[in-house]
């Protein structure tokens, strides 16, 4: 045992005693941090409560009633004792703030939910993951084949996902669109596309990072990839965003089609991770071989070791269980996997909140 395992071992020996706990909690100097670490565990404990609590405030449409001023118990169609339990939970929470007697505001945390609608569709889709959860240890033992999330996204396992119809795809790709524009907004912040001719995102679902990468370099031409029924879905959205003389789209499978040629950038928003090693690492090579020499790879996803995002990097690791397929990588395991793909210089970026996305490039 090293000396670093020894202080380890007595470390969690004299947390783990009762006595030291109540010592701790009654201490001066150490009160503090006994009762932060009391909530944190805590927290732990009831945080699948905080997320039912959360669940139920946007299928009511709490959020939604709140644009008209306070509510109130008897705003909620539910029995007035119920609604007030509600109430006070969410302001609990910091979802709510008490404005009156009996009348609620947006907290803190609920006015930042009121402003992003793909945050409000992502909490109404985690009722699947929470029933793929149900036994844990079952998912993670394999024993679990058949999972909500997996039925979401048929992509991920399925034999032939090209062959997918629209109404197969329109759900996941409804959602990503939702939950795209603050990524596309962070990513677009840390990496300045108006030096590139011609950009391809491959898996780019919908089109919305695109749309939203033509607004900051007017000069830049796109081209998405995806699934024959999604890339449908796309096109319609360039035309409507009247981008038709500026972008294309095509149709197959990443898995096994190369990718089109033409772009001096490839950008993969929030791709890698939906894919196991194999996989992932045939993707960006597919990706290397559709660009020109000196051309990049944009890879933009949550990645595991972001500091002070333990929460979002456990949530995507059983995430990505439940959906079949992929796993959360640390830069550095990327940067080797980009590596033997055939890229050199590969670099991090800085972007605004990492815990939600973080942004390598990669050169040719």
């Amino acid at each position: 045992m090293t000396l670093g395992d020894r202080w380890f071992a007595w470390r969690n020996r004299v947390l783990a005693n009762p006595g030291f706990q109540r010592w701790a909690a009654t201490f001066p100097l150490t009160r503090s941090i006994a009762q932060r670490r009391a909530a944190a565990l805590f927290d732990l404990c009831a945080g699948f409560v905080y997320s039912q609590v959360l669940l139920a405030c946007v299928r009511l449409r709490l959020f939604d009633a709140l644009k008209n001023g306070p509510i109130s118990a008897e705003t909620l169609p539910l029995p007035p004792d119920a609604a007030s339990r509600l109430l006070e939970a969410a302001a609990a929470l910091r979802l709510l703030e008490r404005r009156g007697k009996n009348s609620f505001g947006p907290g803190v945390l609920g006015a930042a939910l009121t402003g992003n609608p793909g945050i409000m569709a992502m909490i109404e889709h985690n009722s699947l993951f929470y029933a793929d959860l149900g036994d844990p240890v079952a998912l993670l033992r394999g024993d679990r084949r058949d999972t909500g999330l997996g039925r979401l996204w048929p992509y991920a396992k399925g034999p032939r996902p090209a062959g997918l119809h629209e109404a197969d795809v329109a759900a996941y790709t409804t959602l990503m669109s939702g939950s795209q524009p603050i990524v596309a907004e962070d990513i677009l912040a840390a990496c300045r596309l108006d030096r590139y001719r011609c950009l391809l995102d491959v898996g780019g679902g919908e089109g919305t990072f695109l749309i939203q990468a033509a607004a900051t370099a007017p000069d830049l031409r796109l081209m998405l990839f995806d699934l024959p029924a999604v890339a449908n879905r796309a096109h319609s959205r360039f035309a409507d965003a009247g981008l038709t003389d500026r972008a294309r789209t095509f149709g197959g499978d990443f898995r096994t089609d190369a990718l089109p040629s033409g772009a001096d950038i490839v950008s993969l928003v929030r791709v890698i991770h939906d894919h196991d090693d194999g996989q992932a690492l045939a993707i960006m090579s597919a990706a290397w071989q559709a660009l020109p020499p000196n051309g990049t790879l944009l890879l933009a996803e949550p990645m595991a070791g972001t500091p002070k995002a333990g929460g979002v990097e456990a949530y995507f690791a059983l995430y990505l269980l439940a959906m079949g397929s992929g796993r959360p990588r640390r830069p550095a395991e990327l940067t080797s996997m980009l590596h033997s793909a055939g890229f050199t210089r590969v670099r991090l970026l800085a972007t605004r909140r990492p815990m939600l996305v973080r942004v390598l490039l990669a050169v040719k």
